[in-house]
């Protein structure tokens, strides 16, 4: 089964707006090239580009952490098992954390 990728997701909001490459990446202070990886996947974005790309994209930044955040967890741990069971223990800790 196939997701859409955060490059996906970058790649696809930044030509809705019409953007190049150039011009995002000049707004994320990275080169060109290491943009057009992180959309082939080629690539990790970091988690620096995220409030930038929201702000040249005009994306909500909670919608761009929450696809960065699924993308990272899909490559990462998708193919196991327990997923499921891991991510509610980690909301758990995280809360716990916070209080």
């Amino acid at each position: 089964m196939s997701y859409e990728t955060f490059g996906d997701y970058i790649r696809k909001a930044r030509e809705k707006r019409d953007l190049p490459l150039r011009k995002v990446a000049a707004h994320l202070d990275i080169d060109t090239s290491t943009l057009s990886k992180v959309e082939r996947g080629d690539r990790p974005a970091s988690l620096s580009y995220l409030e930038a790309l929201s702000d040249i994209l005009n994306l909500d930044l909670k919608e761009v952490q929450t696809k960065f955040i699924a993308d990272e967890i899909a490559k990462d741990f998708g193919d196991m098992e327990h997923l499921t069971e891991g991510l509610k223990e980690a909301e758990k800790q995280i809360q716990n954390k916070r209080k």
